[in-house]
């Protein structure tokens, strides 16, 4: 009896060491912008939330500049099990799901205020498990920002960008945006926009003020149209296997941190729209063209009728919701 008395604590004493001396479960996040950017900041705020309320169980490393994958391999990455969490631009999903083409849609929103009802809002939130089924699962929306158009030429109306050449993300809601005006779009890579511009390999292109200043566009270009006309955010993305094996306690503390780190991206993004913004004023270098209120009429006109033309793949429920989210 003493012996099977002794086998057993000694065999307790085996599995509790076994459990404190477990290694902490590691969460990759990969990201390609630098982390003085929002998606950066984003990105250690979850970290240190993360490890400072679960610690010891988990440790999130971060790989920023496209250390460990750029947006194009890190999806399938993820896939594979070799990073856990990512925030690709929305645009990177056309592989998965056409629905969240939504996003690319000319003039749908009117301000951010609008893209946060929407996202917020039943379909919105819908849209974060429209993937599951094909293994990823979305955590949040974050923000980059409404774009606005640069060329050499001033854009004010949209026969202005007839035969210009523009860079576009790999997007055909965005391609075919381009090629209602009369544009030339090309899928070019991000890294290389400033240097196709620098090279007059392409006329213009369309971004957000952090991006134009940051990236430093506005040094080689002459006028940016304030258009307004479409959006750049991001999915932060998680795979749909790991997410749904972490314990149901450990997720909800996961899900809170997330909450509180994009709540902190988004404060850091919408801060950076009038300063960036204002410093590309400041250098002097570019022009910024404000529109009159029948030149943006022009514009959604030309431009509104890719709306119709994706309606089935993104589903016309989609497209009125973002819609009502302008009132």
């Amino acid at each position: 009896m003493y012996k099977l008395v002794t086998a057993a604590v000694a065999a307790a004493m085996t599995l509790a060491a076994g459990i404190v001396s477990a290694e902490p479960v590691k969460i990759k996040f990969s990201h390609v912008v630098a982390e003085n950017t929002p998606k950066g900041q984003m990105a250690l705020r979850f970290k240190e939330l993360v490890e400072s309320k679960l610690a010891g169980k988990y440790v999130v490393e971060v790989y920023p500049n496209s250390q460990l994958f750029g947006d194009g391999k890190v999806l399938e990455a993820m896939l594979l099990g070799d990073v856990q969490i990512a925030a690709p631009s929305l645009s990177k999903f056309n592989k998965y799901t056409k629905k969240l083409q939504v996003f690319d849609l000319p003039f749908l929103f009117k301000d951010m205020t609008a893209v946060e009802k929407f996202q917020s809002g039943p379909k919105g939130q819908e849209l974060l498990a429209s993937m599951e089924s094909k293994g990823l699962l979305g955590l949040g929306y974050l923000h980059n920002g409404l774009k606005q158009l640069s060329a050499n030429s001033e854009l004010r109306n949209p026969t202005d960008a007839n035969g210009l050449k523009f860079r576009i993300q790999a997007s055909d809601v965005l391609a075919a945006q381009f090629e209602a005006i009369g544009a030339l779009p090309l899928k070019k890579p991000f890294s290389e926009v400033f240097l196709l511009l620098q090279t007059k390999g392409i006329d213009g292109q369309e971004n957000t003020w952090s991006n134009i200043f940051s990236k430093k566009f506005f040094e080689v270009q002459k006028h940016i149209t304030a258009s307004n006309h479409g959006l750049i955010d991001y999915l932060v993305v998680t795979s749909a296997e790991f997410w749904n094996s972490v314990p149901d306690a450990d997720r909800a503390v996961l899900n809170a941190a997330m909450k509180d780190a994009i709540a902190h991206g988004n404060m850091i993004a919408a801060e950076k729209v009038s300063s960036d913004r204002k410093r590309i004023e400041d250098s002097g270098i570019s022009t910024i063209l404000e529109l009159s209120d029948a030149e943006r009429a022009k514009w959604v006109d030309a431009m509104k009728p890719v709306w119709a033309k994706f309606a089935d793949q993104i589903g016309q429920d989609l497209i009125d919701a973002a819609v009502a989210s302008n009132n």
